[in-house]
């Protein structure tokens, strides 16, 4: 019975020294994966980056100078001044995987552009064909402005609508960009000292969008920025003057807000519900 016991514990004590021994060979290999493995990031043509970038295919060390063709191809230039082609070419330069599939607006040609048609929105425009081909047929522009189209460089600035922009007095800094973009419903009337009175673009969406035609720059061209199904919808109710129909049901979403409030469930600390 003694020896029993004996050549069971052995043999326990000989299992566990196995699997362990295993653990910690798998560990040893792994660790010689990690650190002989190669790991290769492409640019937009396929090409293999150099060390110099990190896996996604950004430049390691953004804080360095320009690349050299860059700084001698617009050394000449005034700090301040529009560099043509400036902005894209340093962004291939720090991400070479930067590439420009399709154009900035939807056209009668988007059909063409497989790239997007694979995706359901917000990445691509799946499902949306026929719809999207509606509004197009009967839009007479959507194309930036001849005018801004035939400049030769455009320096563009993007405004936010944070309160970081109050009382800075930046307006006429903001006013002096060729293309002003601005998001959602962001005020402009009343708050030109600060945030400027141009408006080129307003990107927006239906819930973020500005409710009355009074309330857009007269100048302004609107953007949609679709990022469901529903959006596109929304614009064909616009485009065709037919009946909106809202893709959110406002009214009851903050009467359901107001009772949770009123519950003590959440905190409505600017009492805007």
């Amino acid at each position: 019975m003694g020896l029993l016991v004996f050549v069971r514990n052995l043999l326990l004590a000989f299992c566990l020294f196995l699997v362990l021994g295993f653990l910690y060979y798998s560990a040893w290999k792994l660790h010689l994966l990690h650190s002989n493995s190669v790991v290769l990031s492409f640019d937009s043509g396929g090409q293999t980056l150099g060390s110099e970038y990190d896996r996604l295919g950004f430049l390691l060390n953004l804080d360095s100078k320009l690349p050299a063709e860059l700084a001698t191809k617009y050394a000449n230039f005034s700090e301040g001044a529009c560099k043509p082609g400036y902005a894209s070419a340093l962004m291939t330069a720090i991400f070479p995987r930067f590439s420009k599939p399709a154009p900035m607006f939807l056209d009668d040609s988007f059909r063409k552009w497989a790239g997007i048609r694979e995706f359901v929105p917000p990445f691509g425009i799946k499902g949306q064909d026929n719809l999207i081909h509606a509004i197009l047929s009967v839009t007479k522009e959507y194309r930036l402005t001849p005018a801004l189209d035939s400049l030769h460089c455009r320096r563009c600035i993007i405004v936010g609508n944070g309160g970081v922009l109050a009382n800075k007095s930046l307006g006429s800094r903001i006013d002096d960009y060729d293309i002003v973009v601005r998001l959602n419903s962001a005020p402009v009337k009343g708050f030109e000292k600060d945030v400027g009175s141009k408006t080129t673009l307003r990107i927006t969406y239906p819930e973020g969008a500005m409710q009355r035609p009074e309330q857009y720059e007269r100048d302004s061209l609107f953007v949609l920025a679709g990022f469901k199904w529903q959006d596109f919808k929304w614009l064909k109710y616009i485009v065709f003057k037919e009946r909106v129909s809202w893709t959110h049901n406002i009214r009851r979403e903050k009467e359901f807000l107001r009772k949770l409030v009123k519950a003590r469930v959440i905190t409505d600390l600017t009492s805007g519900i």
